[in-house]
């Protein structure tokens, strides 16, 4: 998966895997384009103090991940 910087633009961001210790709410959408680029960013909520790493299923496991 591809990350781009702006809509429109070709220019690709690095991904940083970091050490799950926290977990944000963040707002969302799947739209994809054709060059497999999401199209809308991330958009940060809030941080989530009730839950821990350990309760939220990794990248492309759990429920979320069957749910598309």
């Amino acid at each position: 998966m591809r990350f781009s910087s702006a809509w429109g633009s070709s220019d690709v961001l690095d991904v940083t895997l970091v050490r799950p210790e926290l977990v944000a709410e963040i707002s969302a959408d799947k739209a994809v384009d054709r060059g497999g680029v999401f199209r809308h960013p991330l958009r940060f909520k809030r941080l989530r103090l009730d839950v821990t790493a350990g309760d939220v299923p990794r990248f492309g496991e759990g429920m979320a991940a069957a749910a598309g």
